[in-house]
């Protein structure tokens, strides 16, 4: 295996989690999060912010997910 390759699917791995991590600190901030004194629209604000934006990275990583393991090494030359 090269180590292009091997370096894409590490990213992909990487992504996971940190599509996990934006989803996990969106949904915390606009659901459980109510006994932090944050103000509720700022809340709201930085909450969707961080779904929004971990939504728009899951469909990033299913395209490098996609790429990384299940392209042959011919379809890339």
């Amino acid at each position: 295996m090269n180590s292009n390759k091997m370096l894409q699917q590490f990213h992909a791995m990487f992504g996971i989690f940190m599509v996990m991590f934006y989803l996990g600190v969106g949904i915390a901030l606009l659901f459980f999060l109510k006994m932090f004194k944050i103000d509720q629209a700022l809340r709201g604000i930085v909450g969707s912010t961080f779904l929004l934006y971990g939504i728009y990275r899951m469909t990033v990583t299913y395209k490098q997910i996609k790429q990384a393991f299940f392209t042959k090494e011919n379809e890339e030359e």
